[in-house]
């Protein structure tokens, strides 16, 4: 009788060149990022300044933040459209609290934050206890958030903001800013979450087959609420962010930063189809779009242009995401488990 070999060798062997894949996806960002760059750096004597690189690493900041919690919510199969609307409602109420009510600056902004756990924590429950589509839920969050956000500020920015907001902006850490070093803390307490921790796991077991994960013991109601709230303190988080640069409770920043979030999630190789994805490529995607639109505005494209390129950019992502996951990597895959079978031999 030949000898037995253990069927985790072939899983491990699949599972090792599925990794291969997404690598590749990463090298392949990084390469049309490279590319991008060495044009724009011909086309434009700016774009290669260190000035316009921390100019675009910074503003990349706020979405890359917001992506890390939309990245959650999508892994899981949802959506979260009211991420714009958590992100000036926290701005708002963290310098908004202080001037009008007294609050402590401190008090203010655990409570800016609360604000956005609270409206990730509701639509989780519309999601999973009311069964009411992702896109449906969280749409009339983001109209409430907004219009929540309007009502307190009187439809305006608030100013002056906290010193804490001007230190923060002007931290450096090793003479980087400290919000690009807080950003990227942020990240990779987010990938270790997602790839070592048994929660990290039941978020892609959720996305990736729902009715499997739940056979498999997985509390995915729980899993979902998590997800969302976890966006809802991103997004709060990047509500911080933003009135540091801003320096004011920015109630009319942000239209339309949900769709540019999605785009850079996708374009990071999240699939929108739930199960897929790493935060590492997702970065890759947030750095891409905002060259993209730092392109813009140094080849001076004019202000109506810049919205038919962003969503250019939005179906392009999506496109490329249905044709990975239904011809490229369906097609690799077959061919990986066909390698690994072959490379299992047959028992007597």
């Amino acid at each position: 009788m030949a000898d037995r070999v253990p069927q985790s060798s072939g899983l491990s062997a699949l599972r090792g060149r599925i990794s291969f894949i997404d690598l590749m996806q990463s090298l392949g960002l990084m390469v049309i990022i490279l590319l991008g760059s060495l044009i724009m750096t011909a086309m434009s004597p700016v774009f290669a300044t260190v000035r316009n690189i921390e100019n675009v690493l910074q503003s990349a900041t706020i979405i890359a933040v917001v992506a890390i919690g939309q990245t959650f919510v999508i892994l899981v199969a949802g959506i979260d459209l009211s991420v714009a609307s958590v992100l000036v409602l926290s701005s708002v109420l963290a310098v908004g609290l202080v001037q009008f009510q007294g609050l402590s600056p401190e008090i203010a902004i655990i409570l800016a934050l609360c604000a956005g756990l609270g409206i990730g924590l509701v639509n989780g429950l519309a999601v999973t206890k009311l069964r009411i589509p992702p896109l449906i839920a969280t749409l009339a969050t983001m109209t409430i958030g907004r219009g929540m956000a309007y009502i307190y500020s009187g439809g305006t920015n608030i100013a002056p903001v906290p010193r804490i907001f001007i230190d923060l902006q002007a931290s450096r850490f090793l003479g980087v800013p400290g919000v690009i070093v807080l950003t990227l803390v942020l990240a990779a307490l987010a990938q270790i979450v997602l790839s070592r921790t048994q929660f990290g796991r039941s978020v892609y077991a959720t996305g990736g087959n729902p009715l499997a994960a739940r056979l498999a013991g997985i509390k995915t109601e729980r899993v979902v609420i998590a997800a969302f709230m976890i966006s809802g303190l991103m997004s709060a988080i990047a509500g911080l962010l933003i009135t540091a640069r801003f320096e004011a409770g920015a109630a009319t920043a942000a239209q339309g930063l949900e769709l540019a979030v999605i785009a850079a999630v996708v374009i990071g190789g999240v699939s929108l189809f739930g199960g897929e994805g790493n935060i590492g490529s997702m970065l890759l995607g947030v750095l891409l779009l905002g060259l993209v639109q730092n392109a813009v505005n140094l080849l001076n494209v004019p202000p109506n242009w810049d919205s038919v390129v962003s969503g250019l950019v939005i179906a392009a992502a999506a496109a490329l995401d249905v044709y990975r996951r239904s011809y490229l990597e369906a097609g690799m895959r077959k061919k990986v488990i066909a390698k690994a079978a072959k490379s299992t031999p047959k028992t007597s």
